[in-house]
């Protein structure tokens, strides 16, 4: 039977995060979060923390990492952790997860490519913002020419026939809304974003990939990012779009952090907006759009206006074009 503190309901939680972070090739990820179930001293901290938003696996790693203690084995995490329980409880406290991975515009480009320009966008959950500038970064499908002329080149490989497009997309106006918005200029946001990268054989290279973003986004001038709820801001950002632009509601690895009613709630709203609604997410996270389930377990479904186009590796890295 479950404990009123919800101990036996956050230990399940943390094993299925070692199951995913096994998929993802973190092992050493696995391995803290499978044994930390099992620790009751170091969970007993875990439960203490204020609701599951700042209980999650991510979080309390992203946050060991950020002030340099190990992640790399058990024994060395539960160790450094234990000791410096104070430091790791502010920085849980004050940070949230919220990892921008920027290549996902790879997998993006061919859906926003395919809607009436210019377009107007308007990111949820943006955090610092990088995934806003896909006009400002080059892009490789199948090891072909660079398009666009950006020095950060993102790569994608393609599978099912996907419309690569030959140029770029007008964005003529962007904004995000995130609960704790970042800034790209900021090195303490970039340090805090790359602390949340698992580590695994991609770990450099996705490092030096938003170092990069972080830096053209940076130079072009961070976009406006409100903080608040996405609920409640999204229709106020989308009637901020100029007239003769397009809107696009989009988002990637967010609503799976929001309550399903609070999923409804947010489709619901998001369906009365002008414009269109891109998603990309995790196959459950939309439940009732059709298909949506990818033919590799690791893959997210993506959508426009809740119709699936296609199914992209978590990180952007492959993309699969759904059958007409």
């Amino acid at each position: 039977m479950e404990h009123q503190d919800g101990s036996e309901r956050v230990r399940s939680w943390y094993r299925r995060f070692a199951e995913h972070y096994e998929a993802g090739g973190a092992h050493s990820y696995a391995e803290i979060a499978r044994a930390l179930a099992g620790d009751d001293e170091l969970m007993g901290l875990v439960l203490s923390l204020p609701g599951d938003n700042k209980r999650q696996p991510n979080l309390l790693l992203g946050a060991v990492r950020f002030l340099g203690g190990p992640v790399r084995e058990w024994a060395g995490f539960r160790a450094w952790t234990l000791e410096h329980w104070d430091p790791v409880r502010k920085v849980v406290l004050e940070r949230m997860t919220q990892t921008n991975e920027v290549r996902r515009c790879a997998a993006l480009l061919p859906v926003l490519a395919a809607l009436e320009g210019p377009l107007g966008l308007v990111e949820v959950g943006s955090s610092a913002g990088l995934c806003l500038y896909p006009d400002r970064y080059a892009y490789s499908y199948d090891g072909g020419a660079p398009v666009g002329g950006s020095p950060v080149v993102l790569e994608c490989s393609t599978s099912g026939g996907v419309p690569v497009p030959e140029r770029g997309v007008e964005v003529a106006w962007r904004a995000g809304v995130d609960l704790n918005p970042l800034n790209a200029a900021d090195a303490g946001d970039v340090r805090w974003l790359e602390s949340l990268i698992w580590p695994g054989t991609h770990e450099g290279e996705r490092r030096e990939r938003l170092r990069a973003a972080a830096g053209v986004v940076a130079q072009a001038g961070p976009p406006p990012i409100v903080a608040g709820d996405l609920v409640e801001t999204v229709a106020d950002l989308v009637g901020r779009v100029p007239g003769g632009v397009t809107p696009v509601v989009f988002h990637s690895a967010v609503l799976t952090y929001l309550p399903s009613a609070e999923r409804e709630r947010f489709a619901e709203l998001v369906r009365g907006l002008p414009g269109h609604w891109v998603s990309y997410e995790g196959w459950r996270v939309l439940p009732w759009l059709e298909g949506a389930r990818p033919p590799e377990p690791t893959h997210m479904t993506i959508a426009v206006d809740e119709r699936v186009v296609a199914w992209a590796g978590e990180h952007g890295h492959h993309l699969t074009w759904a059958s007409a």
